[in-house]
């Protein structure tokens, strides 16, 4: 049988290898999203079936809606893992580079064993670099991985493995999903995955809030760069008066990409401490947003990237606006050429 991912499954071969022995701890990023917990999940359990003492580390607790993923599992917060007197060796995964899961976190393991990611921009920073830009999702990797390695994958870790999945390539519908995708995904199922209850858990537990926020990023919604780019912006103070969370701005900016005409779409969120975090979609890989969030120190993929900013947010959305225009304008000459 042809292997998923022949090189990287290799890599792994080693790296079980060059752990073996080890305490181990699984990493993930900040606000964790169902690639992130999925990866950790089934890689923590992989490892341990075969025999690793493993934990799983998050600077941001599990979201609400992925704990259904979680039960049985060790995970720890950073300050939990600072608080411990014992060495684990770091496993990173789903994080387009070291700092992505906190500065704390990231001077912790200073030298990560592996770092397992699909990200555009991540030019790796572990003594195993397992990185393919061309998945989907990180899940979609180490599932292969697994199979190609013959490595027991049971009803739990074949259920966050099809989360991961699932998520990250909207439910099969983004521009990164493959043939590799529905294949894997449908080895996971004969391995006990359930696409119902992942389906119910992920998309049919919206709380009031999380509409009420919805209301308010929908009435922020405006379109630049004569309809090819819609903004919408959430203001500080929003969650509290909406009974919103920060996890409830997951797959909003979505919203706004959705609208005929709109070629890619924003997120911007405005906190009370004068920092701004900006989620950027695209319907088209053309557009490249990781180079555009890379201009603000951010990164991601080619249609769904991110950024952070330590500054005061004014004048951002100008400057954003700015930078999506000229990466419209970029491509529309290469495309005329």
């Amino acid at each position: 049988m042809e292997k998923f991912y022949p090189r990287l499954s290799a890599e792994f071969a080693r790296l079980l290898a060059a752990v073996a022995g080890r305490k181990l701890a699984v990493c993930g990023h900040a606000r964790p999203d169902g690639d992130c917990i999925g990866s950790q999940v089934a890689l923590a359990r992989v490892l341990a079936a075969r025999g690793f003492d493993v934990v799983c580390v998050n600077p941001d607790p599990v979201p609400r809606r992925l704990q259904f993923l979680t039960a049985g599992m060790a995970f720890l917060r950073t300050d939990d893992v600072l608080q411990l007197a014992e060495e684990r060796a770091a496993i990173f995964v789903d994080c387009a580079d070291h700092a992505r899961g906190g500065e704390r976190l990231k001077g912790h393991y200073s030298e990560p064993v592996a770092a397992i990611d699909h990200h555009l921009s991540n030019n790796g920073f572990a003594q195993f670099d397992l990185v393919d830009s061309d998945s989907a999702a990180t899940c979609e990797i180490l599932a292969g991985i697994f199979f190609d390695n013959d490595l027991p994958v049971d009803p739990a870790c074949a259920q966050a493995l099809y989360a991961g999945i699932l998520t990250d390539t909207g439910q099969f519908r983004f521009n990164s999903t493959s043939r590799r995708c529905f294949v894997l995904a449908g080895e996971l199922v004969a391995r006990g995955a359930r696409p119902a209850e992942v389906g119910f858990e992920l998309y049919e537990r919206e709380s009031l809030g999380k509409l009420r926020l919805l209301q308010h990023f929908l009435s922020s919604l405006r379109l630049e760069c004569g309809g090819r780019v819609c903004l919408g912006r959430l203001t500080p103070g929003i969650f509290e008066a909406t009974g919103s969370n920060h996890e409830d701005t997951e797959g909003l900016v979505d919203y706004a990409r959705s609208i005929d005409g709109v070629e890619i779409a924003a997120l911007i969120e405005e906190r009370s401490d004068g920092t701004v975090k900006a989620s950027l979609r695209a319907k088209d890989p053309v557009y490249r947003l990781d180079l555009v969030a890379g201009q603000f120190n951010g990164g991601g993929h080619a249609c769904a990237a991110g950024l952070n900013l330590k500054i005061g947010t004014e004048g951002f959305p100008a400057r954003l606006v700015a930078a999506l225009e000229a990466r419209l304008n970029q491509v529309s000459a290469e495309r005329a050429r």
